[in-house]
């Protein structure tokens, strides 16, 4: 079974070479020209093969092929804007809590989402923790 396709490539123009250069970042100094990207991608492959099969013979590993990340994914960053008042506020229950801001924004955002996941699944919500 051939390994290059399950390897992922870039592709991209070269104004010094005149032409289109194909890389496979996971395989270090895999690379190949092509005057059209198909032909740099068509290259690239048997490069790749080469790759693989020298360095099984030298005994060396070969890396598995690397996954993107997902677009479909959240990174897990947002930016909040919310009242001065609001602010100072969590940031007061924060630091009774003794935790950063950002655990504590976390964790109200935590219980509150799953307040609302159980009452839309028709169960009933968990009860709200007093805070003093």
């Amino acid at each position: 079974m051939r390994e290059s396709p399950r390897y992922p490539k870039h592709v991209f123009w070269s104004d010094e070479d005149e032409g289109f250069i194909a890389i496979a970042p996971d395989l270090p100094g895999s690379s190949a020209f092509g005057e059209t990207e198909a032909e740099a991608l068509a290259e690239l492959d048997q490069a790749i093969e080469a790759w693989i099969e020298a360095a099984r013979a030298a005994g060396n590993a070969v890396p598995a092929p690397s996954r993107p990340a997902s677009p479909d994914l959240p990174s897990g960053k947002v930016l909040v804007r919310m009242p001065k008042g609001l602010h100072r506020r969590a940031a007061l229950c924060a630091e009774r809590e003794d935790v950063s801001l950002n655990q504590f924004i976390v964790a109200c955002l935590a219980e509150a989402v799953g307040e609302r996941s159980h009452a839309s699944a028709g169960q009933a919500a968990p009860a709200r923790a007093a805070r003093g």
